[in-house]
């Protein structure tokens, strides 16, 4: 029987165009600019200038924390500004403008594909490896990597759960990544789990990546501290608690990380890219990038640059459908509209979506019919309903007693709700001003 958690959960159509499309290697732009925070933490420091030369893989901007990544540059070019320009949120970030010029790689960088699976078992230097590489997670949340490598006193890691399950509808940069480079992703397991001190980890899969689970069960056959594990199609499964949940059946509590339970959770995406850090001394300077809709011509899955303008990955899938209502960055679930297809690919760039204008529009919200679907279906046990009233009512004492803050914003409630309320928009900003006064009152 395949494994799940237990509450809640959805099952919005999968909508897989691009599970087929093998990752394509998108041409180099003719300009990119990359933000210094694409991460979560501390931006960094801006390290160059205007007239700068830079080489593809030089550190352009240091970490500015401990909780904080380097940025490194994708391609090489002149610097022509640092400025602000707006990214997927739609507000102004700072960055680095650099104009192409050919691509000429750091000398320190191995540009070949040859598998290399030795590697120095010396868990705090891979740690300084990865956090030089700039590596984050990229399911996502883009959390830097080293610290999540570095659990707080008190707290041991029992094992390492790697995300494979791409729960989000139309995104297959995951799948793909799996079925393409799964010695690579194996070999960036083991380097993990060597940081982490930890002898078992396990990959969760769900079940309508069948080809990927066959790959990677016979990759790993012959090592048992690696467990494929297939599970049942739900989503959020990719959540970290809900994926958890689902692989050991340990319940991470409210409030809590998943080192409370003796996990720690990375991305395949993930892995892949310290497998290349560690391996190849490659930072992370591109991603494979899912570009879908219903009526996109050639839904692809792209290696994309870092700071590449999406407007070059619509046109590399076919251009922009002239029923175009929204573009999404990300996923249709927890994904967010742009303003423009002018923004450049972070790390966090999963997926651009291109939804149609008859499933971009939003219906006309109506009054709470008391079905309780949204109780039902929320992942984390909360009430919806009462959280979007607490949040349009101000009452943020009640919000925060009422655990607003374990929202993982998955969108289940709106999803099922008959009354198209606007519950995840309301829960959104309850939770941006109480953790805003949890902050205050920690000061």
């Amino acid at each position: 029987m395949l494994k799940t958690f237990k509450l809640g959960g959805i099952h919005p159509a999968e909508n897989k165009f691009s599970a087929n499309k093998a990752i394509e290697k998108l041409a180099l732009p003719k300009s990119v600019f990359i933000p210094v925070a694409q991460h979560i933490g501390a931006p960094a420091q801006v390290l160059v200038k205007k007239g700068d030369q830079v080489k593809v893989g030089q550190i352009i901007a240091k970490a500015g924390g401990f909780v904080s990544a380097n940025i490194h540059s994708s391609v090489s070019g002149s610097v022509t500004k640092v400025d602000l320009a707006t990214d997927a949120s739609g507000y102004p970030k700072q960055g680095i403008f650099i104009q192409v010029d050919g691509d000429e790689w750091d000398e320190s960088i191995v540009t070949d594909d040859k598998l290399n699976e030795n590697f120095e078992k010396d868990g705090k230097a891979i740690i300084d490896k990865i956090n030089q590489a700039g590596i984050v997670g990229l399911g996502g949340a883009t959390f830097p990597t080293h610290v999540k490598l570095m659990p707080p006193p008190g707290s041991k890691a029992e094992m390492l759960i790697l995300n494979g399950v791409e729960c989000e509808p139309y995104l297959t940069a995951d799948h793909r990544l799996m079925l393409e480079k799964g010695p690579e992703i194996l070999v960036g397991i083991r380097i993990l789990m060597c940081a982490l001190n930890v002898t078992k980890a396990y990959i969760g899969i769900e079940n309508n990546k069948k080809d990927a689970i066959q790959s990677l069960k016979k990759l790993c056959a012959s090592d048992a501290s690696i467990e494929v594990v297939p599970l049942k199609v739900k989503y959020p499964q990719g959540g970290e608690k809900q994926l958890i949940k689902a692989v050991t059946g340990r319940e991470v509590p409210s409030g809590a990380l998943p080192i409370a339970v003796g996990a720690v959770v990375s991305n395949v995406g993930t892995a892949f890219a310290v497998y290349e850090a560690v391996q190849k001394n490659k930072p992370l300077i591109e991603r494979v990038v899912t570009v879908t809709g219903k009526s996109v011509k050639n839904p692809s899955n792209l290696m994309v640059r870092i700071g590449t303008p999406v407007t070059n990955l619509i046109e590399a899938a076919g251009g922009l459908p002239e029923d175009t209502g929204k573009i999404i960055s990300g996923g249709p679930m927890m994904g967010k509209a742009v303003a423009s297809p002018d923004i450049p690919v972070t790390k966090g760039t999963s997926g651009i979506l291109i939804m149609p204008d008859p499933d971009a529009k939003r219906k006309t919200s109506q009054n709470c019919i008391r079905c309780g679907r949204c109780v039902t279906v929320c992942p984390m046990g909360l009430e919806p309903f009462l959280l979007m009233t607490v949040s349009q009512k101000q009452v943020w004492e009640r919000a925060e007693k009422s655990n607003i803050m374990d929202c993982i914003e998955c969108g289940s409630c709106s999803f099922t709700c008959p009354a198209d309320r606007e519950l995840l928009d309301y829960i959104r900003l309850g939770k941006a001003k109480v953790g805003q006064i949890i902050r205050n009152r920690k000061k």
